[in-house]
């Protein structure tokens, strides 16, 4: 008999709220199994502590199969995926040898003194073109998408001029609504992108930015890095270094325009802003469809018995709404003390780039509204046109008038 099993709420009731389902299963079926979108089956986990638990657990496994692909696909990324995805797809000690090459660049002393004055500048030009444009304004197109993507250019060593390349084939390929071909062609795009752009930079000897310093890797005599991972590293980088920032860009604001109690004690109190963009980072959480393991073994897990083989997702937003690790999880509240969040996941494997991405959103929002203080939308909010089949939450058009 085949089992029959509830479907992973996708459905959003409030654009900034996560599905309304979760609530239920936070309080009666914290750890349950569920139905996925592309119709594969395993563990949901929508509690904060069990969802820490998860990624911290050396019994489940980063290689994981999809599961927020449409009907019918699963196929295992890492595997059948059209690029190498490196090591956010290794367990260790693989994924730290791998993860090392990065780490320096990233770290919160490194973006201080190599990207912050780059970002300041790029921001102040971005308000400075907003304030002689038309009164009213895409703020995704001005802001919220060229400015991540100015900064991941200038860390990779990449063109600016072709951003929209980069940007239209990572839509493309994060896309669920899209054909699985769709997809490929979008990511086989930036491979080729990619594949070229070491190839332009070993034949003139190019020394700029991380790209630059990875082939530098893999052209040295021990032969760590192959051109396959080189290259998955480059593909990686590029797309989610631009997209996952735009997209909580885009919904900050959105946020801040539609909650003006928040937005009045951020402008008065700019020194909140480090304060205020954790909350929001918790508050928003964009990685909708959670994050997926795979048990290595039999295993007793919050009361469930999880089988080997067995994919478990942290549904992320639900988790960073939990009433028990936080008080009135439903609001913003920019005076809230928090150890920490799980909007860019945690253990090991939490996300390389987040440091960049505080140091854009701590920029832009103070100096938003600041530049503009009557900043307001100008459509209603409910017609405000999200991105619900994304890989990523996010607004796709955020009309406003300055």
């Amino acid at each position: 008999m085949t089992e029959t099993l509830p479907a992973m709420p996708v459905h959003r009731a409030a654009p900034l709220d996560p599905p309304l389902e979760y609530h239920r299963l936070r309080e009666e079926q914290p750890v349950t199994r569920v139905r996925f979108p592309n119709g594969t089956s395993g563990w949901l986990v929508t509690r904060f502590e069990e969802g820490s638990a998860v990624f911290a657990d050396p019994r489940l496994s980063a290689r994981r199969p999809r599961h927020d692909t449409p009907e019918g696909e699963v196929s295992e990324a890492g595997e059948e995926a059209p690029f190498n995805p490196t090591f956010v797809m290794m367990d260790e000690p693989d994924h730290g040898r791998y993860r090392r090459l990065l780490a320096g660049r990233f770290t919160p002393k490194s973006v201080r003194r190599t990207l912050q004055p780059y970002i300041d500048r790029i921001v102040d030009e971005h308000l400075d073109a907003i304030a002689a444009g038309p009164a009213t304004f895409d703020f995704v197109q001005a802001m919220a998408l060229p400015v991540p993507c100015l900064v991941i250019c200038e860390l990779l060593g990449v063109p600016y001029a072709d951003r929209d390349g980069f940007h239209h084939a990572t839509e493309a390929m994060m896309d669920m609504a899209n054909s699985r071909a769709e997809r490929d062609r979008g990511a086989r795009w930036l491979i080729d992108y990619i594949t070229r752009l070491v190839a332009d930079k070993r034949r003139t000897g190019a020394a700029d930015g991380l790209l630059a310093e990875l082939i530098a890797v893999a052209d040295g005599e021990d032969g760590f890095l192959t051109d396959d991972e080189l290259i998955g590293m480059g593909v990686l980088l590029l797309f989610a270094g631009h997209d996952t920032t735009a997209a909580m860009m885009g919904l900050s604001v959105f946020t801040l325009l539609t909650h003006p109690e928040q937005r009045a004690d951020l402008a008065a109190h700019p020194e909140k802003t480090g304060q205020a963009v954790e909350e929001l980072l918790r508050y928003l959480t964009i990685v909708q469809f959670g994050l997926g393991r795979v048990a290595l073994e039999d295993l007793e897990f919050a009361g469930q018995h999880i089988a080997r083989g067995d994919l478990v997702v942290v549904a992320m937003p639900a988790a960073n709404r939990d009433p028990r690790a936080f008080d009135d999880p439903d609001s913003p509240d920019f005076d809230r003390r928090m150890s920490r969040h799980l909007a860019f996941g945690f253990g090991v494997h939490q996300c390389l780039g987040q440091n960049i991405a505080r140091a854009e959103l701590t920029t832009v929002l103070p100096r938003l509204l600041a530049r503009f203080p009557g900043l307001r939308l100008a459509v209603p909010a409910d017609q405000v046109p999200m991105d619900t089949h994304g890989t990523n939450y996010a607004v796709k058009k955020l009309m406003v008038t300055r």
